[in-house]
Parts: C-alpha cells; sequence; structure tokens
C-alpha cells in the first residue's frame, strides 16, 4: 500500500457564473496543478464529479470531455454521481487508485451549473434535486430535500428538545465564516432575527436556514507519498476515508435523526486514521440545512448527542471555538454546486492545515475532517486529513 497525498488545490468562487461547464472545470483543474507542480504529462486519470449534468446541461459524458478541455484528453476518465457525494466519492476511489499502485497522480474535480444562469428557475432545479429521493415512495407525494430535512430535523426537536433559534444560530455562524471567505456565494453576515422572520421553506426550515443553489467547481491532485517528495509542492496527509449507506427510503429509516450512514462512515474514518473526534481540529460539513449541521455534528461524535443545537448557540462550533465547523461558510453561505461540493471541502481542509486560510484560519489546524453526504443521508464520505509528518 502507497500513502495518498493532496498535492494542489484549486477552486472557482461559487455563486452564479456566465461560463460553461467545461470553462469552470478549467478555472479549478490548472490551478490544482500548479499548485501541485505537475504537468499534463504526469497525470495518470482524471476522476470527475458531476451530477446533473444529463438533466441541467443535457450532456452525461463529461469525464472525457472536460479532461479534454485542460489538455488531458488520453489517460483514463471517469465521472461519478452519488448526489450531492458526488466528488468525495471520485476522491476516494482516486486515494484507493494511488494507494493501491495503480496510479501516482491523479486529478479530482467536481464541477456543476446550478445556479438561474443554466435557464432553469428555482422550482424546476428543486424537481431535479428531487430525483436523488425515492422515485416511488417520495417523489410521487411531492417531497423534496426541504422536506427531507425537515421531517428529519423535526424528529430531532421532538426528542431532544432544539429550537428553530438554535438552527438561526448555525445560518448566522456560517455566515460569519462565509463572510471571511472571499470565494463564498454569500459574503454577508445576518442575524436570529433575519433568519426568523425569513419566510418558511419547509418547517422548520425558514429562507436563510437553506442553502443556494450555486455555481462552481473544485479540484485537487491526489498523489502518493513517492510522488509528492519528487514534486514542489505542499501535500496534505489522507489519513482516511469512510464510505456508507443507509436504507431508502426515509420511512424505513430505523432512527431518522441519528443519519446513521454518517456514524459508520466516520467509525471507517477514525480507524483508518487512528484517531477519534476529540483529535478533529477543524471541519468541514455537509450543512445544506441548519438541521443537517446539527445532526452531522452528533453523527461524527464532535458533539454530544442531542446537544447539537444547544452547542451552536454557545459558540461551540463557531471560529475560536471548541471545535470550528465550516469555517468556509459550509454549504449554507460558501455555496452547493452539487458536484463540487465535496472536493470544495477538501480545498478548504488543505489550506487550513498548511495555514493559508487567512481571515478564517484555525490555529494550529493539524487534523481536518470533511463529512460530505448525498440524498436523504443515504450515502455519506467522511475523509480525514493531516499535516503530513
Amino acid at each position: 500500500m502507497h500513502d495518498a497525498r493532496i498535492a494542489g488545490a484549486g477552486m472557482t468562487p461559487f455563486g452564479v457564473h456566465e461560463s460553461t461547464l467545461p470553462e469552470l472545470f478549467a478555472d479549478a483543474a490548472l490551478p490544482a496543478m500548479d499548485d501541485a507542480g505537475v504537468a499534463a504529462t504526469d497525470v495518470d486519470a482524471v476522476y470527475l464529479g458531476n451530477a446533473m449534468g444529463g438533466q441541467i446541461e443535457g450532456e452525461s459524458h463529461l469525464a472525457p470531455t472536460l479532461a479534454s478541455h485542460v489538455g488531458l484528453a488520453g489517460v483514463p476518465c471517469q465521472r461519478f454521481e452519488d448526489a450531492c457525494a458526488t466528488s468525495s466519492n471520485a476522491f476516494k476511489h482516486a486515494v484507493r487508485a494511488v494507494e493501491s499502485g495503480a496510479h501516482d497522480v491523479v486529478l479530482v474535480g467536481g464541477v456543476e451549473r446550478c445556479s438561474p444562469e443554466t435557464g432553469k428557475a428555482t422550482d424546476e432545479m428543486t424537481r431535479i434535486f428531487a430525483s436523488a429521493a425515492h422515485g416511488t415512495y417520495e417523489r410521487p407525494t411531492g417531497l423534496t430535500f426541504p422536506g427531507v430535512f425537515a421531517l428529519l430535523t423535526k424528529r430531532h426537536m421532538h426528542e431532544h428538545g432544539t429550537t428553530e433559534e438554535q438552527l438561526a444560530e448555525v445560518a448566522v455562524k456560517n455566515h460569519r465564516h462565509g463572510s471571511l471567505n472571499p470565494r463564498a456565494h454569500f459574503g454577508k453576515e445576518t442575524t436570529v432575527e433575519e433568519v426568523l422572520d425569513g419566510p418558511i421553506v419547509a418547517d422548520p426550515f425558514h429562507l436563510h436556514d437553506c442553502c443556494p443553489f450555486s455555481d462552481g467547481a473544485a479540484a485537487v491532485v491526489v498523489v502518493s507519498a513517492d510522488a509528492a517528495a519528487e514534486l514542489d509542492c505542499d501535500p496534505v496527509a489522507v489519513a482516511g476515508v469512510g464510505h456508507a449507506t443507509d436504507v431508502v427510503p426515509i420511512a424505513d429509516k430505523g432512527h431518522p435523526s441519528m443519519t446513521r450512514s454518517a456514524r459508520d462512515a466516520a467509525s471507517q474514518a477514525y480507524e483508518t486514521a487512528g484517531i477519534g473526534p476529540d483529535d478533529v481540529d477543524v471541519v468541514e460539513l455537509h450543512d445544506c440545512f441548519t438541521g443537517a449541521e446539527v445532526l452531522a455534528t452528533e453523527a461524527l461524535g464532535l458533539i454530544e448527542d442531542g446537544q447539537g443545537g444547544p452547542a451552536a448557540a454557545a459558540g461551540r462550533t463557531s471560529l475560536g471555538g471548541e471545535i470550528p465547523v465550516n469555517p468556509s461558510g459550509g454549504l449554507k453561505a460558501k455555496g452547493h454546486p452539487i458536484g463540487a461540493t465535496g472536493i470544495a471541502q477538501l480545498v478548504e481542509l488543505t489550506e487550513q492545515l498548511r495555514g493559508d486560510a487567512s481571515d478564517r484560519q484555525v490555529e494550529a489546524a493539524d487534523v481536518g475532517l470533511a463529512h460530505n453526504l448525498g440524498g436523504d443521508a443515504a450515502t455519506t464520505l467522511v475523509t480525514v486529513l493531516e499535516v503530513a509528518r
């Protein structure tokens, strides 16, 4: 087995872009390759995360198209689709390829155009997103993902007393963090009162409890430790990757508010990395809705079960707090271009572990954790990165 490293990282701003999908991909992939110190001739394979290209772009065979656009025609290319966990799954496979010795240098990218600039209105985009729900038992009822996560969150509120004000504190925190991130879709702070005054999208979620539809791309270069030693780069070690799934549809989940797949994926990642949740210094997790962050902090073992809401309200998960969560602003403020989200989390953690995160830098960050879910928490990938020794 070969140790895997992230040798380079690149990312576009998230928001509304006029660029085409290949242009967006290039704007992340080429800087990642430059950061890693690799040329096109060094890249052994391209793994692409794109969830909705067929429905949004009318294009489904995207991996060789985008690879060709950045001068990588001829190498093996593969597109991955796993709902919002798409590019984290691409990353996992890149890591496995490097660990096995099959490849030494793999470019992993994620890209999506989800904003109204694509020509699709919010209601149409919501319908497209809902294609990741169960086609027989959920979509015919009109259930979309605000409703899915509202159901999970309402159950948590019922069991633990979590309040709408505590959910609003998650939004306030992530908008504050996003205001420090020049690549964030939303760079403006908000208040609890503004969140609670917003229109209800799906009870208990107000508008500002929900992440936006964004355009964007992110990329990392995964290499073997031996290859990293030969490159002019500042590598970050991949210490562990966990990947688990849960039952679909949501009605069949044994304990909906516990997000079983996140607990299982985290357990795998911690075991492989040889650490526990108390060893983690900084976290990027999947806060598609404020309630999703509350559930995830508990599932990852960062916060005690039932205390995710109070922890956010008390500042335990803020920059400067006990365990900083989503210093990038998370999906809530940084934005959510589906296929790019998982890799964007790894870009942020790479910068944090390098000490390059500017005003949102977590002090003495040596261990970072990324949590990326897909569908109704039916797929989760958890990745542990560490400062390379």
